[in-house]
């Protein structure tokens, strides 16, 4: 079709006529139609012949583009990614970690799962997710790879206006006859944060109950009571009256970046965890986290 005659075409791919000949009529004889029209020495496509073109050459198209995205992926510049992780992570570090991911991987689908962490140890046991960030705290065995990113150390937030705001850690004792703005029932934290200040007592009283780490810190800022929350939450005080304290004894766990137990862990994934480790190492410059 490119040259119009058999000879041209011959010397074009450095065959002879006779086996250009031959190729044409077995092509035509698998085809069940006529390519070209005889007319003189030259050969003229037939209508179907056209027809029959731009479909190879929408074949020959996709062929590359699959060799094309077969390198974009070898190279983790081409796929998706599921990430699954706690609220409190999704509204601080986590989004950073995503821009960065978007900015050297901006052909990767990304997808965000905002869950609790029950759900979370579902999504990785169901391999709902391609990776996740978790804490040790509460969490018993985890279905899943298990790397650790960092230690952390819960703080006892308060108005700045609060009598405690002057002392530069805070005890159990001190808690006594405060108003508590606890996370709810099922969170780890909770859980430890009511083992510790023994939630038994009198003395110790929760005023409100908040699904999300920015909402008790929110009510904080209002002056509502005081709260024990993990260290990302620091993160959230710019611009409040909120001030962060130490808390005697500590209350620890580590963050831990978690993949899907017996599947393969992808570049695409790899290279997520390198650009979590990196805002991971610059939250511990803060002081935020530990080692």
């Amino acid at each position: 079709m490119k040259y119009g005659t058999m000879k041209a075409a011959s010397e074009e791919i450095g065959v002879s006529q006779p086996m250009i000949s031959r190729l044409l009529g077995t092509l035509e004889g698998k085809l069940g139609f006529a390519l070209f029209e005889k007319k003189r020495n030259q050969l003229k496509p037939t209508p179907e012949a056209h027809l029959y073109h731009a479909s190879v050459m929408r074949l020959i198209s996709q062929v590359r583009e699959t060799t094309q995205d077969a390198a974009a992926i070898a190279n983790n510049q081409l796929g998706n990614i599921v990430v699954a992780s706690q609220p409190t992570f999704v509204d601080t570090f986590l989004l950073d970690a995503i821009r960065s991911f978007h900015e050297t991987h901006p052909d990767v689908g990304i997808r965000v799962l905002d869950v609790g962490m029950r759900e979370l140890l579902r999504t990785l046991d169901k391999k709902y997710c391609d990776v996740a960030l978790g804490i040790t705290l509460e969490a018993g065995n985890y279905s899943a790879q298990v790397r650790k990113l960092a230690r952390c150390e819960a703080r006892c937030i308060m108005h700045r206006d609060h009598p405690l705001a002057k002392q530069d850690k805070i005890s159990q004792d001190m808690l006594h006859n405060e108003d508590f703005i606890d996370l709810m029932p099922d969170s780890p934290l909770r859980k430890r944060v009511d083992e510790v200040i023994q939630t038994e007592s009198k003395d110790r009283r929760t005023v409100v109950e908040m699904g999300t780490m920015r909402g008790a810190c929110a009510l904080v800022d209002r002056g509502v009571g005081v709260a024990i929350v993990d260290p990302f939450a620091e993160l959230l005080l710019a611009g409040t009256s909120v001030v962060s304290k130490r808390l005697v004894p500590r209350i620890e766990w580590d963050l831990v970046f978690l993949t899907p137990d017996g599947v393969p862990v992808s570049q695409v994934s790899e290279s997520m965890f390198t650009e979590i480790q990196l805002q991971v190492a610059r939250l511990k410059g803060m002081g935020i986290l530990e080692e």
